[in-house]
């Protein structure tokens, strides 16, 4: 699909004053949307797992394990802790992203998308003149491997943006890695299984949002209900300000705030590989009235060539293939998420 102009990004329609555009108006009809977006929701129950313990095979690894295939199991989701990042380093990360939005316009501007491409800073794709827009500003960038960077994206203000991005990306490649074998062993697998299907050069790409604060919560949401079209993705939560849901059973339910862990959660590429086993769950975010809010999330997306189908140590006749083989699925994302789609059902057999 073709992309629509772009619209202004939120801080400048905040900045303008002119009211709220109704291009965000939310209209509140279906299932579970009959109470007001920002409604109070009950807080999910999910486990912090240790993730220095998940590969040992003490008897607190398998027990650490089971409470991983447990919680992604039923959620989908799950918070880590001892990851190998060090809190400050994880600040670090949180005030440079909150410098880089509080940046005068035309100095953010320099690393704008273009048209028709995710990469770079401003709102998200509009694909369609009726599409309602979520409430957020974003800086996209690919991160690994190298040579898929594109450095013209990557803020050269704030001092030291792009160095800490760049340590943060290796860091975070080696709880990708981890987190693959986790999941594999906890399912009975082989522990490379998954990250052979997921293939050597799997791609990174690290979205930073900020959300402003909006004059109406109730019927502004920040993100579209959605789930992700990643094998899997760590966020990095705010660490004040709440948001974050995900619907479970027609029920939303709120994320926790857990200080110095990264919250990880299922993508629909993993729910594929693992056959149904660990789902792919649909979450949004919600606006608040008084405060911004920032997170930054990390996409694990698999080589362009690698076609994703379920593992076979997960096909039996007690459970059959419940999904297709699917390649560049991300593609196909984009233009299905905008459309409040689900591309996963498109791939069931």
């Amino acid at each position: 699909m073709e992309e629509k102009p772009k619209f202004k990004t939120v801080q400048e329609v905040v900045a303008a004053n002119e009211g709220l555009p109704e291009r965000y108006l939310q209209l509140l009809t279906g299932d579970h949307e009959d109470q007001p977006l920002n409604g109070p929701v009950p807080e999910m129950d999910i486990p912090s797992i240790d993730l220095s313990l998940l590969l040992s095979s003490s008897g607190e690894g398998r027990q650490e394990l089971s409470k991983l295939h447990a919680a992604l199991s039923k959620w989908g989701v799950v918070q880590v802790m001892n990851h190998g990042i060090t809190e400050d380093f994880l600040d670090k990360i949180y005030k440079l992203t909150k410098q880089f939005f509080a940046l005068p316009t035309e100095e953010k501007q320099k690393y704008a998308r273009d048209i028709g491409n995710v990469q770079g800073y401003g709102s998200d794709m509009i694909l369609s003149d009726d599409q309602i827009l979520d409430w957020i500003d974003r800086l996209f960038l690919t991160t690994y491997p190298e040579d898929q960077q594109h450095l013209k994206f990557w803020p050269e203000v704030p001092t030291g943006f792009r160095e800490t991005l760049h340590e943060y990306t290796m860091k975070q490649h080696a709880v990708i890695e981890q987190f693959f074998k986790a999941m594999a062993i906890s399912l009975d697998l082989e522990e490379n299984v998954f990250l052979e299907m997921h293939g050597e050069n799997a791609r990174m790409d690290t979205r930073f949002n900020m959300y402003p604060p909006c004059p109406r919560p109730d019927i502004v949401i920040g993100a579209k209900p959605h789930g992700d079209g990643s094998a899997f993705t760590l966020l990095l939560p705010d660490k004040d300000v709440e948001g974050l849901q995900f619907l479970k059973d027609e029920k939303w339910y709120k994320a926790p705030i857990v200080p110095d862990t990264i919250l990880i959660n299922v993508g629909d590429l993993m729910e594929i590989m693992s056959n149904g086993m660990y789902k792919s769950p649909v979450h949004r975010v919600v606006t608040n009235s008084e405060k911004e809010r920032i997170s930054v999330a990390t996409f694990c997306v698999p080589s362009p060539d690698k076609e994703i189908q379920p593992v076979e140590g997960l096909v039996s006749e007690a459970r059959p293939r419940l999904f297709k083989t699917v390649k560049k699925y991300v593609e196909l994302y984009f233009d299905s998420y905008q459309q409040g789609l689900r591309p996963i059902e498109a791939a069931l057999i």
